[in-house]
Formats: structure tokens, C-alpha cells, sequence
């Protein structure tokens, strides 16, 4: 695909919801104890890091995430397949390659399980809003 083809406000957009979703899925009202649990970590471990770093460094790499994703699908991708193709992605790419890691390292399942279904649903969710750009 030619570069003058790809839609960098729908790349915007898609890293945008890669980002807010990572916000809501992390957070207190889901997963966030039982992820800091998984990670060994603590809330004061959280309030330690730099949020400027994690945040824009989280952002960053969302828009890697999203210009890559355009680039796979091309221009203009029918609906159906940009959301199975996201899907597909986060499921046998990106959740098969964490698990590989996550049984060499002995990493909790639960842990895999929170992970891997945020990425199932990153991929997918940015897999719609390229389906349903115009």
C-alpha cells in the first residue's frame, strides 16, 4: 500500500481507542488488582513510575500498533474482514505469542487470560473503527 493512501486521522482514532480501552480494561473497575497481582506489583509501584513515560510511551506504541494494522488491511477494508482480521491478530498472533512467553517464564495463567483478551479486543476494536472509516 502506498503511504498517500493510509488515513492517519483513522490511525489517530484507532491508537486513541487502543489507548482508552487500555485505560477502562487496567483499571479498578475490571482487572487492576488481579493484574498487579499477576505482575507482582503494588499500588505504590504504580504511583513510582513516571506517568508521562508509561503514558506516552503506551501512546506511542498504540500508534505503531494502529499504523501497522492500516498497512495490513490496505485502504478502505470491507467491515466484516478489518474486524475478523483484528480479531484474528489478537487472538493467534498476538495472545499465541504472549502465551509462548508466559509458559517459558512461568508466568500466571490468570495473568495470560487479562492480557491477551485486552489485545483480542485492541486488535478488534481498531479492526472496526478501519472497517467503519470512510
Amino acid at each position: 500500500m502506498d503511504l498517500s493512501q493510509l488515513d492517519f486521522v483513522a490511525v489517530l482514532l484507532a491508537a486513541m481507542s487502543s489507548f482508552m480501552l487500555g485505560g477502562v480494561w487496567y483499571s479498578p473497575w475490571l482487572f487492576q488488582r488481579a493484574w498487579l497481582e499477576g505482575c507482582g506489583l503494588t499500588e505504590l509501584d504504580l504511583k513510582a513510575t513516571n506517568p508521562k513515560w508509561v503514558f506516552g510511551g503506551g501512546f506511542v506504541l498504540s500508534l505503531f500498533i494502529a499504523f501497522g494494522l492500516s498497512l495490513f488491511l490496505g485502504p478502505h477494508p470491507h467491515l466484516g474482514v478489518s474486524v475478523g482480521v483484528g480479531f484474528a491478530v489478537g487472538l493467534c498472533w498476538v495472545s499465541s505469542a504472549l502465551g509462548m512467553s508466559y509458559i517459558y517464564e512461568q508466568r500466571p495463567l490468570k495473568l495470560f487470560l487479562i492480557n491477551s483478551g485486552y489485545h483480542i479486543l485492541q486488535f478488534t476494536l481498531m479492526g472496526l473503527i478501519f472497517g467503519l472509516w470512510p
